[in-house]
């Protein structure tokens, strides 16, 4: 599974001083850097080095500031990481190489260069924000068949262990939940029904959500707030 890459990578670019999550914005994982404003690094992760790898790094190269394809090293050493076509169309483009050994050491086949041209800054500003406003690190890259534990869902499932104990107002959720308003009003899961003005209840789906992502329950009244 592509999963069993993320955590090598991850280890090897948290050394070399970013910040590192799964499954951000559609990319195997985003790196930022503590720098303002911060270099954001794209990795896309495979089993193999192949073409669908470097059109997937394409496809992500406006948003970044560096892009590495990240790939398990080939048990006789003869798959396109040892390529020199393969590699110069990596240097050509402007893309790194990592190669995963089965003991879980990264390789650097090809280091991208050290500075690239930021040809989408709205696409990079979506993913600098979806990465700073997600709590932890909650999804392996390269997963592929469960939703992804984005911020948004993040904080909808917040506002549906809030609402577990009983009606709430919006007013009261909005202390710990910024966005709360938003998501009670939208209700793009299905979880929550407004039971009067300014006031929600959680729905059968609310529950059974958060059955399949339990929480820790939130504390509204140690800032002073109280559901009527």
């Amino acid at each position: 599974m592509e999963t069993a890459l993320y955590l090598p990578v991850k280890r090897f670019l948290e050394k070399l001083g970013f910040t590192v999550k799964g499954e951000v914005g559609g990319c195997d994982l985003v790196a930022l850097s503590g720098d303002d404003p911060p270099i954001v690094v794209i990795g896309e992760l495979k089993l193999s080095f192949n073409l669908e790898l470097i059109l997937q790094a394409v496809d992500r190269a406006g948003a970044a500031d560096e892009v590495w394809l990240a790939a398990k090293l080939s048990a006789r050493g003869k798959g396109r990481e040892s390529d020199a076509r393969y590699r110069n169309l990596c240097r050509r483009l402007g893309f790194g190489m990592l190669a995963v050994t089965s003991t879980g050491d990264v390789e650097v086949i090809v280091k991208p260069p050290t500075s690239a041209p930021r040809r989408d800054p709205k696409k990079r500003s979506r993913l600098i924000a979806e990465h700073r406003k997600r709590k932890g690190d909650p999804v392996l890259g390269g997963s592929t068949r469960a939703p992804i534990m984005t911020a948004y869902r993040q904080q909808a499932l917040a506002c549906a262990s809030a609402l577990s104990s009983g009606p709430q107002r919006v007013r009261d959720l909005r202390a710990q939940i910024p966005d709360a308003g938003k998501i009670l009003l939208h209700n793009v899961y299905g979880w929550f029904d407004r039971a009067e003005r300014g006031i929600y209840v959680l729905t059968d789906a609310g529950h059974a959500a958060l059955k399949r992502w339990p929480q820790q329950p939130l504390d509204l009244t140690a800032a002073g707030n109280s559901a009527p």
